[in-house]
């Protein structure tokens, strides 16, 4: 069983289309310590037979740089038996209009909010009905695990995190549990099990425990420091006030990835444009690095 990681990078991408900070900037000239990054999406499963978790607006990229994903059994096919999203946010949805040429309805697993979100404030889900449908599966938030056919030895157990919905979502004033979700997955032949949860705002005590029991934790790293956005003049907002714990400081992502065991592997994604460790010179990349964890990339893969 593996994990794909397809896209490591914030909405927007890396460079994003129309930023021209320093970052951005450095990737466009040919900097050997930026690398680019495409919109937050990991596959699970294998050797032909995949779970797609979350759909970015990148996938048609994202698909031609993983052959995994295309084993060619047939004049047109796919390794994609399901899609499996976290939330209903635009960098994890809209790749979905770029699967509508499939022959069969796509079965999509969501939450009821994020499949609100997705019916009524951005009514994507009702456009792919014009095309090959979809088959959508409820996600409980019950704790209980779940399977997803066509993909074997996969188990899935999702949990709702402290979050914000998109700005279109009917809860975006008012969230309730389910706008987002960490995702637990677990290799029913060895045990092996990875936590997934690429917008998380607050680890709170299910989020832990399901962080400790984990062998590999992939994690929010869009941001090095609450107030990121705002000092570079691109937001008035801070990185928790729309859903995202920074890295730095104390109570951030770096202090609690460092007390969980040395055995667990420690990965961050959904990094933003503006985070200082996407340049691997840098001392916030030399710091993460010292702290034993790791910033994903593009095609970066884990066993378990």
């Amino acid at each position: 069983m593996k994990l794909r990681v397809l896209g490591s990078a914030a909405g927007g991408g890396f460079p994003q289309w129309n930023c021209n900070c320093a970052q951005c900037s450095a990737v466009r000239s040919g900097s050997p310590n930026h690398r680019a990054r495409t919109q937050s999406s990991v596959a699970v499963g294998g050797p032909d037979d995949w779970l797609l978790v979350n759909a970015s607006p990148d996938i048609l990229t994202q698909l031609q740089s993983s052959p995994a994903l295309q084993p060619a059994r047939g004049a047109r096919d796919t390794g994609i038996a399901a899609v499996l999203l976290c939330d209903g946010q635009i960098d994890h949805s809209t790749g979905l209009y770029m699967l509508r040429e499939r022959g069969a309805k796509l079965p999509l697993w969501t939450t009821r909010p994020a499949f609100e979100d997705l019916s009524q404030g951005n009514p994507i889900l009702r456009v792919l009905g014009h095309y090959c449908g979809v088959d959508w599966h409820e996600i409980g938030l019950d704790g209980q695990s779940f399977e997803i056919p066509g993909v074997a030895g996969l188990k899935v157990t999702a949990l709702p995190l402290e979050s914000k919905p998109a700005p279109y979502s009917p809860h975006r004033d008012c969230p309730v549990p389910g706008d987002n979700i960490g995702l637990t997955f677990e290799n029913t032949a060895t045990g092996g099990r990875v936590f997934y949860a690429p917008g998380l705002g607050e680890i709170t005590p299910p989020v832990w425990e399901a962080m400790s029991r984990a062998d590999a934790v992939l994690v929010d790293g869009t941001f090095w420091t609450d107030d990121e956005m705002i000092r570079l003049g691109f937001s008035t907002k801070t990185g928790r006030s729309i859903g995202h714990l920074p890295q730095s400081g104390e109570g951030g992502m770096l202090d609690w990835l460092g007390r969980l065991p040395a055995t667990t592997r420690k990965l961050l994604i959904h990094i933003n444009n503006t985070n200082p460790i996407l340049d691997e010179a840098s001392p916030e990349r030399r710091a993460v690095e010292a702290a034993g964890v790791e910033v994903t990339f593009d095609g970066l893969e884990i066993a378990f």
